[in-house]
């Protein structure tokens, strides 16, 4: 199996409620809540350990709350290789309704200062090289730069050429200068990093294939939710449509998404076999609070449930 790096530059504390039906500006009570140490480049890593991967974590960590993410390190095996910042690591709060309709309530971070940074950038030019890939997912916090930012996936791609980004907004768009291996936006994120006026498919995928024929991006998952993934790679073009599941919370399935379709790629799998792992494990994630592969039965059902269409078709 491989060795994986996942950074993330922004985790948080997820607290996740679930109510039938939310109602604003009066008192709801939940049904049920989860309370889970996260952020994307963590949950990624849990479904490669899953998936039999050796992970190693990193990114920065308020040192005032560690102690749920290091339990997390603990129970999942991870080598920690995360800088301490003073204060605490952020809390989101998650809001899910019974239809699946998720509310966030993001915190901004902890502040990075400029020598944190250095030492991150340290940490990561020693233990890089031995990766057989590299994963950057998530938010940036407060301290962190663009520019930096930027540089900082230019070092790391010299350093292991399989780098993976997820992220949205400006880190995304300024992060697809540096023509990562593989990117997982969804819909809404790559219109939006790509300043598409028109939104509609058609023109999602010709920014896709913008993105690998000049940009060089040689994969991109474009995400889809409820209507499965496109993968466009070198020489082929796939569309997964997932089976209908019963949804409890969306949290997590792009990142399993991720980590499912990277674990193909690493093992040398057909694409077809990739993907339809792929898009069953975030079939899977969409029917559980927390992150990782729980019910190694329910996803072989999964599996079969999943339809495959050799061409993308140019709608």
């Amino acid at each position: 199996m491989a060795r994986i790096l996942t950074l993330t530059l922004n985790p948080a504390l997820d607290l996740t409620l679930g109510f039938d039906s939310l109602q604003l500006g009066t008192l709801n009570r939940s049904q049920e809540q989860h309370c889970s140490a996260a952020g994307k480049g963590l949950n990624v890593a849990q479904v490669l350990v899953d998936l039999g991967h050796q992970v190693t974590v990193s990114g920065f960590l308020g040192s005032a709350n560690a102690t749920p993410f290091e339990a997390l390190f603990a129970r999942r095996d991870f080598v920690d290789a995360f800088v301490r910042v003073p204060g605490e690591t952020r809390s989101n709060i998650k809001l899910v309704e019974r239809d699946g309709r998720v509310t966030d309530l993001n915190g901004r971070g902890a502040w990075v200062e400029a020598s944190h940074r250095a030492q991150l950038l340290e940490r990561l030019l020693q233990i890089a090289p031995g990766y057989d890939a590299l994963v950057v997912a998530g938010s940036l916090p407060p301290g962190v730069e663009l520019d930096w930012f930027v540089e900082l996936l230019r070092v790391l791609k010299t350093l292991c050429p399989r780098l993976a980004l997820d992220s949205s907004g400006d880190a995304l768009r300024a992060g697809l200068g540096v023509a990562p291996w593989l990117i997982k936006p969804n819909e809404e994120e790559l219109a939006e990093a790509c300043g598409l006026v028109d939104r509609s498919l058609p023109s999602l995928r010709a920014a896709v294939r913008a993105l690998r024929e000049r940009d060089g991006i040689e994969h991109v998952l474009l995400s889809r939710g409820r209507d499965g993934v496109d993968w466009h790679g070198p020489g082929f073009a796939l569309q997964a449509r997932p089976p209908q599941v019963e949804v409890r919370s969306t949290v997590g399935a792009g990142d399993s998404l991720l980590a499912a379709s990277l674990h193909g790629l690493l093992e040398g799998w057909p694409v077809e076999r990739t993907l339809r792992l792929a898009t069953a494990v975030a079939a899977q994630a969409v029917t559980q609070l927390g992150f990782g592969i729980q019910d190694p039965e329910q996803l072989a059902h999964l599996q079969a449930g999943v339809v495959l269409a050799p061409n993308v078709p140019q709608e």
